[in-house]
């Protein structure tokens, strides 16, 4: 494959002579795609001609935005089959869960071209007679989204989606690992928007940097490491407005009382499905002494099950890691924990397929201790801890040893210890019998500490972000 898949800019292709080369972690032998790298006068270029666009897109009536996002969301249904191959095929994750990532890119626009026309502001008496008071939201203007490559397609989807329904501009620019799916949300959203509402910037982190240092850029919302998003806050301009999601170190409790089987199989789900590669993924498995032997023998036994193979074979339950560096990454925690003195259980071993790819088996591992490594920090794959405890009370306070803060679950039958969940827990999101992993994107979604920084994300609490508000007093 020569063609180089170009960058958006204005609503015509921009090519250049720099390419990214897209690679099926699967099967290196096969090239997605060769996508270009924008010049330092293309981001300006973008970000100029976003102005003017954000202005236009604003003035249009609130229908016209719903309509126009409906229309994206009805073409991502239409296209379900040939984008979660792509999907698939750049990413890693099996054909099922690029179905369902797919799915739900169509249902964040969908639902946000009801939020275009819902958006309203609000009415309030002042405290001087003869004054009314009203306050209207407006757009932020223009918005640089930095996206990350584990949801190559639903995270530049929920960042979209809601920037466009409030009247803003996007600027994109994807992880260069991930280019493709990228690349065809902005190939549907240019078919639907007017030129310059939604463009696209690709490259290294040189080209971030020149987006998220520009002057003219009202907001950046970000996705990704904790490292990447310190920098992104460092190099952003100081009236820009930021909005960082930046990971986690999630706990799944599972108390005496739980019932294994449900228990096992969130873990499974939590921990190693899209190969652990989500930043809501229950890496640290914190289970009662008195049911903590049972729960691994049948953690193990499912685990052992799993299959693993290439994202397109509909057998496979777990695909590869992402890249060569990311499987590299979790090799190296894996011997991290063994020198820490934490035992695998099961899995770690490296797998010979019919293709060349980045393949691993799950892997699990028993005595460890909260303070450990592997136990603080994001792995970032299909690895997972036991930690073992005495009571809720311990279970909750090694829930919350840790830096970060989005996501946190507990398996029981008991009302007391979900109360008690509920009031200490130190997480932006709590699942309750389910596993910590699947969100809903009609409601906020956003952690706590390390994990977050700035407004939620999706639901209601998006418009805190893509939004600002004028206060008109007016004398009757």
């Amino acid at each position: 494959m020569k063609e180089i898949f170009g960058n958006l800019i204005g609503g015509a292709w921009r090519r250049s002579g720099d390419a990214i080369v897209n690679v099926n972690p699967s099967d290196t032998s096969d090239i997605v795609g060769r996508y270009a790298v924008a010049a330092e006068g293309d981001v300006r270029e973008a970000v100029n001609v976003a102005q003017e666009a954000a202005r236009a897109w604003f003035a249009a009536a609130p229908q016209v935005r719903a309509e126009r996002l409906d229309a994206i969301g009805a073409e991502i249904v239409g296209r379900d089959g040939e984008l979660a191959r792509q999907l698939a095929r750049e990413e890693g994750k099996t054909l099922r869960e690029a179905h369902a990532e797919v799915t739900k890119s169509a249902q964040l626009f969908k639902f946000f071209s009801g939020e275009a026309v819902r958006m309203s502001g609000e009415r309030v008496s002042s405290v001087r007679p003869g004054i009314d008071v009203d306050v209207e939201r407006r757009p932020l203007g223009v918005v640089g989204l930095i996206t990350p490559w584990n949801f190559p397609m639903s995270i530049p989807a929920w960042k979209a989606a809601p920037a466009l329904a409030y009247g803003n501009a996007v600027i994109l620019k994807p992880a260069e690992l991930t280019n493709a799916s990228a690349w065809s949300l902005a190939d549907i959203a240019n078919r639907h928007l007017p030129p310059g509402v939604f463009q696209l910037i690709m490259g290294d982190r040189r080209v971030g940097q020149s987006l998220v240092s520009n002057s003219a850029l009202n907001g950046v919302s970000f996705t990704g490491s904790v490292l990447t998003g310190q920098a992104i806050a460092q190099t952003a301009h100081p009236a820009a407005r930021l909005q960082l999601e930046m990971g986690g170190k999630n706990p799944l409790i599972v108390m005496e009382d739980a019932d294994l089987m449900k228990a096992v199989d969130g873990a499974v789900k939590g921990a190693f499905y899209s190969t652990g590669q989500r930043c809501t993924a229950s890496s640290r498995l914190i289970v009662h002494k008195s049911v903590r032997a049972h729960f691994v023998e049948r953690l193990v036994a499912r685990i052992q099950a799993l299959r693993v193979g290439h994202a397109l074979d509909e057998t496979s339950d777990i695909g590869p890691l992402a890249s060569e560096a990311q499987l590299a990454r979790v090799q190296g925690y894996l011997e991290i924990g063994t020198r820490e003195g934490a035992r695998i259980a099961c899995g770690g071993e490296l797998i010979e397929a019919p293709t060349k790819g980045f393949f691993m088996r799950p892997a699990l591992f028993v005595d460890t201790n909260s303070r450990q490594r592997i136990n603080q920090e994001e792995i970032f794959g299909p690895v997972a801890s036991i930690i073992e405890v005495a009571d809720i009370d311990e279970a909750i306070a090694v829930a919350n040893d840790t830096d970060f803060g989005l996501c946190a679950g507990l398996f029981t039958n008991s009302l007391s210890y979900v109360g008690k969940f509920r009031r200490q827990i130190a997480a932006g999101m709590a699942m309750i019998n389910v596993p910590t992993v699947g969100t809903d994107y009609h409601v906020p979604f956003g952690g706590t500490r390390a994990s977050s920084y700035g407004p939620r994300e999706l639901g209601f609490a998006a418009r805190e972000f893509y939004t600002t508000t004028v206060t008109f007093y007016t004398q009757t």
